[in-house]
């Protein structure tokens, strides 16, 4: 067991029923990382996450948070989270919310500081039930940072949440790992991942499909965007010498804009000269992360296949 580690999964499956929803995983989170956990619907992000923070028991396996038991470290006040499940008192005030989070936590902040942090100190005395679901959200995440806790779980925590409160919430976040703390999320907005996360998990069927940095994660998918203008729109032959370039993962022809994706850029643009086109504005450029995801799990589908 890696004592050092913030969090360590060692062999940890989970079934329901037939479904498999963790299958085998074993990783290792440490201090002062953000970590983003990424995976199609039904990969077993959400259960993962319960097993983290022993809302459910593994089926084999050992689960670890600062080598102690799931339960252990959050009776202790060492882990935040931050739920899309669970409903939020609603015939309280949010102030009056977040003083029972404080007053529950074995290292608590001032409810005040609590309160600024999360940006819904003028929200402090409406109720409850009369919040937005982005109003919610911030919430959420005060009473997942009522106390001194070194790893905070957040479940798509923006969700709801418009551009500007987006950014707020990360430039908080990333205060809370510059001290030390480790932030694991799991999100559906990839280009959150990609620009805030140092380290990103992709989970596909249980398994640990790909663990690296946003870059390691897009080079590991291999493939490259080539994109290009013709002087005009192809014929149906045109169009059949385009999708027939070699290497080709993804073909888009709108009008004069062609855009195609490559496991060998160099070899697929040399092949384009050879049919006699000149591209104008041709671009190759790297995967973005949501492309990389996408290329990385339709792989292991077809696999699966």
């Amino acid at each position: 067991m890696n004592t050092d580690a913030a969090v360590t999964f060692t062999g940890v499956t989970k079934t329901y029923g037939a479904v498999r929803a963790v299958d085998g995983l074993s990783l290792a989170l440490h201090p002062g990382e953000t970590v983003a956990l990424l995976g199609p619907n039904g990969a077993g992000k959400s259960t993962t996450l319960d097993l983290l923070l022993g809302l459910r028991p593994a089926d084999t396996g050992d689960v670890r948070v600062f080598g102690l038991s799931p339960r252990d470290a959050i009776v202790r006040g060492r882990v935040g989270a931050m739920l899309q499940s669970g409903g939020l008192m609603d015939e309280v005030t949010v102030r009056e919310l977040v003083q029972l989070a404080v007053a529950l936590h074995p290292k608590p902040y001032k409810t005040d500081d609590v309160l600024s942090r999360a940006g819904i100190t003028q929200i402090a005395d409406r109720k409850v039930n009369k919040l937005s679901g982005g109003q919610e959200q911030r919430v959420r995440f005060a009473l997942a940072t009522a106390g001194d806790s070194d790893l905070i779980v957040l479940d798509e925590p923006t969700t709801g949440m418009d551009v500007s409160a987006r950014q707020a919430f990360w430039a908080t976040m990333r205060e809370q790992a510059d001290q030390g703390r480790t932030v694991l999320f799991a999100t559906h907005y990839l280009e959150e991942a990609d620009a805030i996360a140092d380290r990103v998990l992709v989970l596909h069927r249980g398994r640990l499909l790909a663990d690296g940095t946003a870059a390691e994660i897009k080079a590991k998918a291999g493939a490259r965007k080539v994109s290009f203008d013709l002087e005009g729109p192809l014929d149906e032959a045109g169009t059949a010498a385009i999708e027939a370039l070699p290497f080709l993962t993804s073909v888009d022809i709108s009008g004069q804009t062609v855009r195609i994706q490559s496991t060998d850029a160099d070899a697929t643009v040399h092949a384009l000269y050879g049919l006699g086109v000149y591209p104008r504005n041709l671009e190759v450029a790297g995967l973005g992360l949501e492309q990389a995801f996408v290329a990385i799990t339709e792989a292991e589908e077809a696999k699966s296949r």
